[in-house]
């Protein structure tokens, strides 16, 4: 027989909230010390924006197990949902120390950095991201734009590629390999063909509809 704890899991993914809390309070009830019944709990609460309450939830499990990983990262998410990102950066670390090394521990990681303006400490992070997924636009995005930040041209290109290849809608990543190929290689052909694309994507993409107009004007020349 499942656990409470597994068969709270597959009633919050049936959406029936209610019936799983009741079950971790009774986990909790004949377990006090479940580190696992107080992330679950407060999942639920931070599903529901009850975020001081969720907050104590994972402190709480923190408190019993200071290895459980899943933990630090669900406060980490709490966190950098809240805009504080210094906070997110700490606990996603420990998340990833303590076991949490998939591909979105690591992009979260990185984008924690990225919105504190430390482009060069995101970039290990991002860059780790991308290795560990083949099919997250996203990824490939972030770090195709921090990569551009620091002047990596060659691999910018090769990784807003990748994510325009992935998500042929994502107009931002079509309009920055656009701005990648007019200033990293010159190519402004090229450049002009992903700006009409972001345009195609998103018809009131105000730089691409600047970036268009200036790229013809150079092929005009």
């Amino acid at each position: 027989m499942s656990s409470l704890n597994d068969q709270a899991i597959a009633l919050i993914q049936e959406g029936k909230y209610e019936e799983a809390l009741q079950l971790l309070n009774q986990q909790i009830e004949e377990d006090p010390n479940d580190a696992a019944a107080y992330i679950n709990f407060g999942n639920i609460l931070a599903q529901f924006n009850e975020i001081e309450k969720a907050e104590r939830f994972y402190q709480k499990a923190i408190t019993l197990d200071e290895k459980a990983g899943a933990a630090y990262y669900s406060l980490a998410n709490l966190y950098y949902n809240q805009e504080r990102f210094k906070e997110a950066a700490v606990l996603y670390e420990k998340a990833v120390h303590h076991g949490i090394q998939d591909s979105d521990a690591y992009f979260m990681l990185g984008m924690s950095f990225v919105n504190q303006d430390q482009t060069k400490l995101a970039l290990p992070y991002l860059q780790r991201a991308s290795e560990l997924t083949e099919e997250d636009a996203e990824v490939f995005f972030q770090y195709g734009l921090a990569l551009a930040k620091i002047e990596q041209g060659e691999e910018a290109i090769r990784n807003l590629k990748l994510a325009v290849e992935l998500d042929a809608e994502h107009a931002d990543a079509l309009y920055n390999l656009g701005v990648a190929y007019a200033g990293f290689v010159e190519d402004a052909r090229a450049a002009l063909d992903c700006f009409e694309r972001a345009i195609d994507v998103q018809p009131d993409h105000y730089l691409a509809l600047n970036g268009r107009q200036i790229m013809k004007q150079a092929l005009e020349q």
